[in-house]
């Protein structure tokens, strides 16, 4: 995201997240239950033309939800698909996305570098092998790395299938709801097709997507647009987010206008737009897991 293409709408915003963070201890006998924290291995977006971005998560979408999942009692475990430590996109470690506040974006940092479970994340296979069935949860945060690697990464795509299956909250934010496409059959044609523009393929390849029909938000291919070439990403990316998620049979509800907080939950799943919705995507995942029914 561009940091000068938000102008003074994102100062407005604001954080809401006063409280000193501290980074989360072990799980515990008071824990409410683990969340797993799914994270991307890329560390470079390819873009149209051979152009690369050095991308990873976005720092305000992954500390602000994360502590409020933590505050709230449950304890994250952290995996991606290649149990690599997870980096981080070096434009997102800016005060705007704190609503100006360089103290909050300091104590974010900080609280994100002393996650040392971060540093030594499960490999996705190896959840998928081992079944999600201690999870409560499953949380994504977003940047543009997801679209590198997890929206094709076929052990995530069965481990969000299950927890579909299960009905068990599933929290994703700005380009991570790409994620959802890794439980198409074929994830990795698709995502060539979208590379392609190829309609008739997009058409025939989403079939079986347990997801059509559900009503989310994702990273606006206007917000994307906004950030491409000279702005930020230095050229174009290769497919957007939202129209990707809407090819496949998604029912998009973005904001009506860029770069403002939008938090959409349809049944299990909770999505939130962009960096703007930090606080209100947490807020709605806390709920979430807080309201489901026990497990027997």
């Amino acid at each position: 995201m561009s940091i000068g293409s938000m102008g003074s709408a994102v100062l407005a915003i604001g954080l809401a997240m006063g409280l000193a963070m501290v980074a989360p201890t072990a799980a515990s006998a008071q824990s409410k239950g683990k969340v797993l924290v799914v994270m991307s291995s890329a560390h470079q977006l390819e873009l149209r033309d051979g152009k690369t971005y050095k991308t990873g998560y976005f720092l305000n979408e992954l500390a602000v939800p994360l502590k409020q999942i933590v505050d709230a009692g449950y304890t994250p475990v952290f995996a991606n698909p290649n149990g690599d430590t997870p980096q981080m996109d070096s434009n997102s470690n800016h005060k705007n996305y704190f609503g100006g506040d360089d103290a909050k974006r300091a104590e974010a940092e900080a609280y994100i570098n002393g996650l040392d479970s971060l540093k030594q994340p499960l490999r996705l296979s190896a959840v998928q092998s081992a079944g999600v069935g201690e999870f409560v949860g499953v949380f994504i945060p977003g940047g543009h790395a997801p679209m590198q690697d997890l929206v094709q990464d076929r052990s995530l795509g069965q481990i969000l299938r299950a927890f579909h299956d299960g009905g068990r909250p599933t929290g994703i934010i700005c380009h991570g709801p790409v994620a959802l496409l890794s439980t198409l059959p074929d994830p990795q044609a698709y995502r060539l097709a979208l590379s392609a523009n190829d309609g008739t393929q997009l058409q025939s390849l989403s079939q079986g997507w347990p997801y059509a029909g559900y009503r989310l938000t994702a990273f606006s291919a206007a917000e994307e647009k906004q950030v491409e070439g000279d702005v930020q990403l230095g050229g174009n990316v290769v497919f957007y987010a939202d129209e990707a998620l809407a090819s496949a049979g998604a029912i998009l509800q973005n904001a009506s206008a860029p770069w403002t907080s939008n938090v959409v939950v349809d049944r299990e799943l909770i999505t939130g737009q962009q960096p703007m919705s930090d606080a209100a995507f947490g807020t709605a995942f806390v709920q979430a897991l807080n309201t489901q029914p026990t497990k027997k």
